[in-house]
C-alpha cells in the first residue's frame, strides 16, 4: 500500500515536472520569436529546465527505478497534455511552415 502511495507521487511529480519543463519550453519559444538575444534565452531556458527536472526525477526517484519509471511516465502523459493545450499558431506568426 505504501509503495502504490509511493508511485502514484512519483507519477504525479513527472506530471508536475514535465508541466514546467515543455510549458516552459513553449514560453521561451513565444518570448524568443520577439527577442533580441533569442541564443542567449534558449540556453538559459534550456539549462533551467534541465536543472529542474533531473534534480526532480533524482528526488523523486530515491534510489528506486520503479518511482522513477512512473515519474517518466508522468513527464510524458505532461508532454502530450502541454502539446493538445498549447496554440500550434508560431509558425504561421513568425513566417514559417506549419
Amino acid at each position: 500500500m505504501i509503495e502504490a502511495f509511493g508511485l502514484a507521487l512519483a507519477l504525479a511529480a513527472g506530471v508536475a515536472l514535465g508541466a514546467i519543463f515543455f510549458g516552459g519550453l513553449w514560453w521561451t519559444v513565444r518570448r524568443g520569436v520577439a527577442s533580441k538575444q533569442p541564443a542567449f534565452l534558449f540556453l538559459v531556458s534550456l539549462l533551467l529546465r534541465s536543472g529542474v527536472v533531473l534534480a526532480g526525477f533524482y528526488f523523486m526517484a530515491a534510489g528506486h527505478w520503479q518511482r522513477l519509471a512512473a515519474c517518466l511516465v508522468g513527464f510524458v502523459v505532461a508532454r502530450v497534455l502541454v502539446v493538445r493545450l498549447t496554440p500550434s499558431y508560431l509558425g504561421q506568426v513568425a513566417g514559417h511552415a506549419p
